[in-house]
């Protein structure tokens, strides 16, 4: 079982900057793939970036790349979510998931609450 936490969100304008956090539990968090996923009022839950257990492998949305980088500490098991550069539509509720597989979709096993980013223009 993993438990995941995420933290870091608010409400920050047009051209600022957030660093998600999301704490895991449990002594195996370094041989899973992290994904961090965003749902937007109204919409389907979108995949946003992806790490692999040891952080040589990444994939990016289209919409977030060369803004957001992801990276993870596996001492602290813990992943962050570096957003550069946000938009008003990068508004959304930000969900991370582990995985033994990296994955791009939703099949993650396990999720996060979620944390609200709010980017005003």
């Amino acid at each position: 079982q993993v438990q995941l936490v995420e933290s870091g969100g608010g409400l920050v304008q047009a051209g600022g900057s957030l660093r998600l956090s999301c704490a895991a539990s449990g002594r195996t968090f370094s041989s899973y793939a992290m994904g961090w996923f965003r749902q937007a009022p109204g919409k389907e839950r979108e995949f946003v970036a992806a790490i692999s257990w040891s952080g040589g492998r990444t994939y990016y949305a289209d919409s977030v790349k060369g803004r957001f980088t992801i990276s993870r500490g596996n001492a602290k098991n813990t992943v962050y979510l570096q957003m550069n550069s946000l938009k008003p539509e990068d508004t959304a509720v930000y969900y991370c998931a582990a995985d033994r597989l990296l994955r791009v979709g939703p099949e993650y096993d396990y999720w996060g609450q979620g944390t609200q980013v709010t980017v005003s223009s």
